[in-house]
């Protein structure tokens, strides 16, 4: 048996051994296993069913993670993305009003996108067209939109309405049109949260390994200590009060809602520009977050030849890109390659071993299903905060001095968090810094990708107006 490992994932070539390589497998495992409880509780927004949600989790996690392993040798766990997460159920789902089917749909589509891009090469060519400070103000604008659910989830904002604006009804009647968000500590849940945010700010400060995982159990244990004994309100269900949840209901719906994404009913042109728009979202926001996760994790774990080059790495974002297609057709949000998978590569791991280690703990977590309902969304949000900050890390990699590169970047971000669109504020940045480039008068500068997307941009916030 131990030969066949080292032959298999050389071991000895990779100056590891089987031990450390499960260390490892074990080590991403827990460092990942908060989107067990945090993807249901974020796809629930979009009209799932959480305990379905968290049965295609686990699987759609394991498979893609199993894949990494045994086809590219890589030690990388993957599991639905924080951020495209957001946008399936948030923007996709919530503002653009698609159903969770045609979303699924949208995610096969951007995996068979990123399939071809990979086969064929073009992933790393069209990453390197994206200028490096809108790519940063990407993955910030994400952090600060998951930072904000994260704060709403956990009932710390309350909303009041602003007595100052009015919008005229007829008869004489009027309506209060603008709704402010207030800092809240009145509910229990807004309680909670704050017990478990501070955990969970000690964990990260304290370098503890899975201390998201365990800011989620300590903060679930003492939800249900203060409901069951207490008397809280924070809506928990002892385990076998609410349904685990039914594969079946979302497992293959991605190809009926890709049907239903081809609905020309309001008009082809009206069709095809929302489905292009939601397709290039997705892609460029999960084309960014891979690249740099991939890079930064092949390093931690000596897999970066003397020219930068990944080893395997072709391999490995076919994986990564497999990975988006296994997840829809579970039915989950985008599966990709996660950061957290360095704490792994930081205890030892150093090839695809680990990740079938981590692959097979994700697959018997499916049994943590009935316990779901023990994790308030007060355990679950204090994550998004956390994830949010890490996300926003990148703010000081762009410089503010340079408004050509400063106003492109502030617009996105902003857009992104306050227009609570994530779709909207990437399509903003594009446009704000192709006017820029044209102003100062360096239209030259904007790459022949820039320059198609801001067309297409363009055109989407034309109709708009009409």
């Amino acid at each position: 048996m131990k030969g066949f490992l080292d032959s298999f994932f050389k071991l000895k070539e990779r100056d590891t051994d089987w031990r450390r390589e499960v260390v490892g497998g074990i080590t991403a495992f827990v460092t990942m296993a908060y989107i067990i409880f945090v993807n249901p509780q974020i796809m629930s927004a979009a009209g799932m069913d959480p305990g379905t949600v968290m049965l295609a989790t686990c699987l759609a996690s394991a498979a893609g993670t199993l894949l990494m392993g045994l086809y590219a040798n890589a030690p990388f766990g993957l599991a639905p993305g924080m951020g495209i997460n957001a946008f399936f159920a948030y923007t996709l789902c919530g503002t653009m009003g698609y159903t969770w089917e045609q979303g699924l749909g949208a995610v096969l589509l951007s995996g068979i996108i990123f399939v071809v891009v990979s086969v064929t090469g073009l992933r790393s060519r069209i990453i390197a067209e994206i200028p490096l400070h809108l790519k940063k103000a990407i993955g910030v604008g994400i952090g600060l939109f998951i930072l904000y659910i994260g704060l709403k989830n956990a009932s710390l904002l309350a909303f009041t309405a602003d007595p100052g604006s009015f919008v005229p009804l007829g008869g004489g009647m009027k309506l209060d049109s603008s709704i402010i968000p207030t800092l809240s500590f009145a509910s229990d849940s807004a309680k909670l949260a704050l017990i478990g945010l501070f955990l969970n700010v000690a964990f990260l400060l304290r370098g503890t390994k899975g201390g998201m995982l365990l800011g989620i159990i300590l903060t679930s244990a003492l939800g249900c200590y203060l409901q069951f004994f207490s008397g809280w309100q924070l809506g928990l269900h002892l385990p076998g009060a609410m349904p685990v949840g039914n594969l079946g209901d979302t497992f293959g719906k991605c190809l009926s809602g890709v049907m239903q994404l081809f609905d020309i009913s309001n008009g082809i042109g009206t069709m095809l520009l929302s489905v292009f728009s939601v397709l290039i979202t997705m892609t460029i926001a999960d084309m960014f977050d891979t690249i740099g996760t991939v890079l930064a994790t092949a390093s931690r774990a000596n897999l970066v030849d003397e020219e930068g080059n990944i080893v395997n790495g072709e391999r490995i974002l076919l994986a990564d890109a497999a990975a988006t297609v296994m997840g829809a057709f579970f039915g989950t949000s985008t599966v990709t390659t996660y950061v957290e998978s360095s704490a792994g590569a930081a205890a030892g791991a150093r090839t695809g071993l680990a990740a079938v280690v981590t692959a097979l703990l994700f697959g018997g977590s499916v049994f943590l299903a009935p316990f779901l309902g023990m994790v308030p969304a007060a355990a679950t949000a204090p994550i998004l905060v956390v994830v949010g900050i890490l996300m926003s890390a990148d703010i000081g990699g762009i410089d503010w001095h340079d408004l050509e590169k400063a106003i492109p970047a502030y617009c996105t971000m902003t857009i992104m968090c306050f227009g609570y669109n994530i779709a909207d504020g990437i399509a903003v940045g594009f446009v704000t810094y192709s006017f820029v480039k044209l102003v100062v008068g360096k239209w030259q500068d904007v790459t022949w990708l820039v320059r198609v997307l801001t067309v297409i941009f363009l055109v989407r916030f034309g109709m708009m107006l009409l």
